[in-house]
């Protein structure tokens, strides 16, 4: 392996930037495809959950043979850039057509169009997801530089996670009135005539939220390419490792001959598909339960509150923490106030309060833990590619990180499925909505759902972590010294 100097600022930047194009498209379509499809274009929930769990087995094939791809991939422009660059290009394509169905699409055409944009939506990002991910040990040391630069990485995307998470709603609501023809003044006069919360209302507006979507969906599919492109003409990819490439089932051999990634696979998978459940039911429980009359005011100004809390956990309590405390005990403080946060809310559900502020400290506890996850676990499963090449005598970033990829979208999957469940059996949705709230059982099925759920799906991911995970900071040094030795 060639020697490697210290990253620049503008390779640091430019990195950073790609990520948060990277999780800008990914937050569009985790957090709001199942609100798009199930309550703006009335496709069933139990479809759209079927069709987002069946994607993500769909990808259980298809990460691995990308991450051969990437393996095999040898151009003057490197191993990665090339694929970075292609599949943004075609993600972003695919990512305005799934929010840009015809209106006038409606049963088995409508869900045959759901199922393949998202499907098509999943393959591409996979062909920009791995090779991106896969560029941290390829051209960083083990330790500090790899550290700082995957909380770099993490911080920069949890700042695109957050712009969409804050902005996605209003930008939907101003830009579908901007662009609604005569729908914008249909809609005006039907608040004018019944209320916001009237029939009336509310199907047109459903209308205009459809254009807006489109609108957004166009705006960071055109941001996504840029600061790609940015990223792919700073970033120099300095190693010359040459990665073994395997057939499918060896690249899942291989996973499984690395305990300590098997490990961080599953703890991913915990991690995200929590999340992944309270970000998919927290649109409805604004706008069918808590603040029906100002949902999206009140749900914007919770998302503010959520991804400040997330960007400012990685960017300034990680940091924090890791002066004092390791990685590993990082990990464990993150889940204790996950869980912390998630009673909180648990109370909150029993108390029966609409006061919008008691759920900021729960808030809080609940995304700075998950802005430190994501930092920690990047960190980790990085590290088990070196140990992966102590123990196998190889290096397989672009297994490992396929595997990412895979698991991240396998988490979206699940908790998609679970949700559009959680909608049905309580009927929850635009069709049963007629300006009241919730019965007294749906919304408390919705609350308790949003809360015990993910919590009994983090304490698993602890259980799994606390039991198998070996890779301490002082075994990290010695793996890299070690390998320092064998390579001299």
């Amino acid at each position: 392996m060639e020697n490697k100097r210290k990253l620049g600022f503008v390779e640091k930047l430019s990195y950073g930037l790609g990520a948060v194009g990277k999780d800008m498209v990914y937050m569009l379509s985790a957090s709001y495809i199942l609100y798009y499809y199930q309550d703006i274009m009335g496709v069933s929930a139990i479809a759209m959950g079927i069709i987002l769990l069946a994607a993500r087995v769909f990808d259980a094939f298809n990460d691995p043979i990308m991450g051969i791809v990437v393996s095999k991939t040898k151009t003057k422009w490197g191993k990665f850039r090339p694929w970075l660059l292609i599949g943004t290009v075609t993600n972003a394509v695919i990512l305005y057509l799934m929010f840009a169905c015809p209106p006038a699409m409606n049963g088995r055409g409508l869900v045959a169009y759901a199922a393949v944009t998202y499907i098509l939506w999943g393959v591409t990002y996979t062909m920009m997801d791995i090779p991106y991910w896969s560029m941290i040990p390829a051209f960083t040391e083990g330790g500090k530089e790899r550290e700082g630069l995957s909380a770099l990485a993490r911080s920069c995307a949890g700042v695109g996670s957050a712009i969409v998470s804050i902005l996605a709603v209003p930008c939907v609501a101003f830009l579908g009135s901007k662009f609604g023809g005569n729908l914008t003044a249909q809609y005006e006069q039907a608040v004018a005539d019944f209320g916001n919360t009237s029939a009336q209302a509310v199907q047109i507006k459903g209308s205009l939220d459809a254009i807006g979507f489109k609108m957004v969906a166009l705006a960071i599919a055109v941001l996504f390419v840029l600061f790609t492109v940015i990223c792919c003409i700073n970033i120099k990819e300095k190693s010359t490792v040459d990665v073994k490439t395997s057939s499918v089932g060896d690249m899942f051999k291989a996973l499984f001959r690395n305990d300590q990634a098997v490990t961080m696979v599953i703890a991913i998978v915990m991690i995200n598909t929590a999340l992944y459940i309270t970000s998919n039911l927290v649109i409805y429980f604004f706008k069918y339960d808590f603040s029906p009359a100002q949902w999206e005011t009140n749900y914007t100004l919770f998302n503010t509150f959520g991804g400040g809390f997330q960007i400012l956990a990685m960017m300034i309590l990680f940091p924090i923490f890791r002066a004092f405390i390791n990685t590993v005990k990082i990990f464990y403080c993150c889940f204790f106030m996950a869980f912390i946060g998630y009673i909180i809310l648990l109370f909150i559900a029993f108390s029966g309060t609409s006061n919008f502020w008691v759920l900021v400290p729960s808030a809080f506890l609940i995304m700075s833990a998950i802005g430190m996850l994501n930092v920690v676990v990047t960190v980790f499963l990085a590290n088990t590619v070196d140990y992966g090449e102590l123990k196998n005598g190889h290096r397989e970033e672009a297994v490992i990180f396929s595997m990412q990829t895979f698991v991240v979208k396998l988490s979206s999957g699940l908790s998609a499925l679970i949700a559009s469940i959680i909608l049905a059996v309580f009927h929850i949705s635009k069709d049963s909505f007629s300006g009241t709230i919730l019965s007294q059982s749906s919304r408390m099925g919705l609350r308790m759902c949003m809360t015990l759920i993910p919590m009994a799906v983090l304490i698993i991911g602890l259980i799994v972590f606390k039991r198998h995970y070996i890779l301490t900071d002082e075994k990290v040094s010695e793996i890299s010294n070690q390998l320092k030795a064998k390579a001299e």
